[in-house]
């Protein structure tokens, strides 16, 4: 992962095991069946941070909040598909969040560039990641950021009464 870079208008680095409390609760406060396939968290809440999610594997954008205060503004998650040496060069985001504060500011966006430098920087030639097919605001994000549409699972999901098709899409990490 990187170090410190700054995007305006915010700063992105590393997790770190202190930004566990802070992670947690703008993923419950982000949680949405437009982007989240899992219940809606409940108390007690499991930990951010696990075996299958290290800190090591986020990138957090730190920006002023309407105070002028640095606040955690949103985080992704960036890491090998499978543990296979096969795919090795390959990057997955599994998971981007921007805290409702923070929203139209271009967090997501320098999220979305901090990841495929990281990747890059790890020797990664190509991206992927999944997108609910409803999720037009992402879909859109990640579109003019160079991902394609790749493959579509019609009907993967059972969200709010509905079904709702899971969006394979990918591009080549060449700068």
């Amino acid at each position: 992962m990187p170090e410190v870079h700054t995007y305006p208008p915010c700063r992105i680095r590393p997790a770190a095991p202190p930004d566990e409390a802070a992670l947690g609760e703008l993923d419950r406060a982000t949680w949405s069946t437009l982007h989240a396939v899992m219940p809606r968290p409940q108390p007690p809440y499991a930990p951010f941070f696990d075996d299958r999610h290290r800190p090591e594997d986020f990138l957090v954008a730190e920006a002023q909040d309407g105070a002028g205060e640095p606040r955690l503004a949103g985080y992704t998650r960036v890491v090998p598909p499978t543990p296979l040496a096969c795919n090795a060069h390959v990057r997955q985001i599994q998971g981007l969040a921007v805290a409702d504060w923070a929203r139209g500011r271009g967090i997501a966006r320098a999220l979305l560039r901090a990841a495929l430098a990281a990747a890059r920087g790890d020797g990664a030639n190509r991206m992927t990641l999944r997108v609910l097919g409803h999720n037009a605001p992402a879909r859109a994000l990640y579109e003019s950021e160079g991902f394609v549409v790749e493959g579509v699972l019609p009907g993967e999901f059972f969200l709010d009464g509905r079904y709702v098709d899971d969006v394979l899409m990918g591009r080549p990490l060449a700068p």
